[in-house]
């Protein structure tokens, strides 16, 4: 980096800062040469073949009053380039830059919202869930810093886990929720293609449909139970119930995260999967992150089915 205010590499701020004055002295080039007055002859020349419905374009200077306001233009243009890093070499006399300008405006909006987000934070998670304003704040929060992966109705996409369906990888109580959230999570499953044959791998991937009542080859399904025993039962337990310690799905439930076709979990077994959500505790911060999990935790609880015993 050539200074603290510019965060182009050294030699494309060069390529900006060379090409910005050749572009500069281009038009005074032009503004100039096409200011020039022309001595005055019997018969003005055309500006090559302007001729339009009796209209003629001759080869005069441009008028003072334009040109001037152009010369006006390239001066200031010197000046702002003089004063503002725009010329992404220098950093400007005044030292003003874009970064230092939004850590002051982010300072600005800290300082007024950052005792609303305490006074939250001396909350539990699902004390805070229970709270409308909470709620409407950790919407916002969510809406932008979470959509992108989990959508705007929270419910997932391919490889990024509904957070409505009660069904969690990890635990789904606030303070669990709230983990996730600031340290991140890394879910990965390995791949047995090396460690498998083709038709075992077909068998594994039948017996696992059969596990969440999905139609599937039963006597492929009968030699996939004792390879899935053998390898899969560690992370999946015996039963195919996961293990919410270790984020391994449970395969019982007919919740999928990436697909439940045959064609999809033959994949995972063969390439393995790598899920990961980030750590969001530097970012954010804690109180905001406070605000987010209880959101989660409170949209999660609304939407889960209700049994007579909850």
């Amino acid at each position: 980096m050539s200074s603290a205010t510019n965060t182009l590499p050294t030699g494309w701020a060069w390529y900006v800062a060379i090409l910005t004055v050749l572009s500069l002295l281009w038009c005074l080039w032009i503004l100039v040469n096409n200011s020039k007055k022309i001595e005055p002859k019997d018969q003005p020349e055309l500006h090559g073949q302007n001729v339009w419905d009796g209209l003629r374009e001759y080869d005069n200077p441009l008028p003072k009053w334009w040109s001037n306001l152009f010369y006006i233009t390239v001066i200031f243009a010197v000046g702002y380039l003089a004063l503002f890093p725009g010329l992404a070499i220098l950093p400007g006399y005044l030292g003003w830059s874009s970064t230092d300008r939004y850590k002051k405006e982010v300072a600005e909006v800290n300082a007024e919202v950052d005792p609303i987000f305490n006074a939250y934070l001396k909350q539990d998670v699902a004390t805070v869930a229970n709270d409308k304003g909470a709620l409407q704040i950790g919407g916002r929060l969510f809406q932008t810093y979470c959509v992108q992966c989990h959508g705007s109705d929270m419910r997932g996409s391919k490889g990024f886990p509904n957070l409505v369906d009660a069904d969690w990888l990890y635990p789904g109580t606030p303070d669990a929720i709230k983990t996730t959230i600031m340290d991140g999570r890394v879910g990965a499953m390995p791949s047995f293609a090396g460690q498998l044959k083709p038709e075992q791998i077909k068998d594994v991937s039948q017996f696992v449909l059969t596990l969440s009542g999905r139609s599937a080859s039963k006597d492929a399904a009968l030699r996939g139970e004792e390879t899935f025993k053998q390898i899969c039962s560690a992370c999946h337990g015996a039963s195919g119930k996961g293990n919410v310690a270790l984020g391994a799905p449970n395969l019982t439930d007919d919740v999928w995260l990436y697909s439940g076709t045959a064609a999809a979990i033959e994949e995972a077994v063969v390439k393995g999967r790598a899920g990961v959500m980030p750590a969001q505790k530097d970012q954010l911060g804690e109180a905001r992150v406070h605000l987010l999990a209880a959101y989660v935790y409170a949209q999660s609880r609304e939407a889960a089915p209700k049994t007579p015993a909850q």
